[in-house]
């Protein structure tokens, strides 16, 4: 079954809780990646995977696309696209926002 996703503008801020054990990842994109998932594994374990769709997201009167995962435990990581041949390999780290530009 196809997935629908509704693409709706975010204006309010995101709100995260990390702390002493865990944190989190925003990968920013272009345009064109509006509405497409990217999943995200714990490294060695390519099937345990999570996701988040890119949205747009506006702000001081400037749009961006990001994809914004909720908290993880602190650790490696697999980011699996846009290439699925080429994973991306990340740490996410206690108390901090990990962020990946592909633009």
């Amino acid at each position: 079954m196809a997935e629908t996703h509704h693409q709706r503008i975010h204006t309010a801020p995101v709100v995260l809780d990390i702390g002493e054990h865990t944190g989190t990842l925003v990968i920013y994109t272009r345009a064109d990646r509006c509405g497409t998932e990217i999943e995200v594994s714990p490294r060695h374990d390519d099937i345990r995977r999570v996701h988040t769709d890119v949205a747009e997201r506006r702000f001081n009167g400037r749009s961006m696309f990001a994809a914004v995962f909720l908290p993880f435990p602190a650790g490696d990581y697999t980011i699996w696209g846009p290439d699925p041949q080429h994973p991306t390999a990340i740490t996410i780290v206690s108390g901090a926002v990990t962020e990946l530009d592909w633009r």
